[in-house]
């Protein structure tokens, strides 16, 4: 008697890293100057430097069915922030069907951060061909 179990290992996985300053602190925990860093390279001019300032999210995905036939696979990234009340906004990356996993970022910086707030609550989907086949939310998200 053979038996087995199938289990699925879809999912998504999300980091958030808000930048709020750009000084370069000698008692920051070394993680985070690495973050900075890298979220500064590039930033010449102090208006160049300010529109990198926001909440940036990272979302590692995960969907272990591919195949050209189910379809495109499509991260969605909805939020709301604190100037816009209950307003959703939303952003997505599309990947290949073929693909079974990836990293997605995105980033409410700038011009969109300093008028409309910080983000308050976010929810994100990973959708293969339309369908909802994995999400995460925080704890706020309604």
């Amino acid at each position: 008697l053979l038996a087995g179990c199938a289990s699925h290992d879809d999912g998504v996985e999300v980091r958030n890293f808000t930048l709020r300053d750009e000084a370069r602190g000698r008692g920051d925990d070394p993680m985070i100057r690495m973050e900075k860093q890298r979220r500064l390279l590039g930033a010449v001019s102090a208006e160049e430097r300010r529109q990198r300032l926001g909440d940036y999210y990272s979302v590692k995905w995960r969907h272990a069915e591919g195949g050209e036939a189910q379809g495109e696979i499509t991260v969605e990234f909805r939020y709301r922030q604190g100037a816009t009340a209950s307003r959703v906004k939303r952003m997505t990356r599309n990947f290949s069907a073929a693909a079974t996993e990836g990293m997605a970022e995105f980033a409410v910086i700038g011009d969109d951060y300093f008028k409309n707030g910080r983000i308050l609550a976010w929810e994100v989907l990973l959708k293969r061909g339309g369908r909802v086949v994995a999400s995460e939310r925080s704890y706020l998200w309604r």
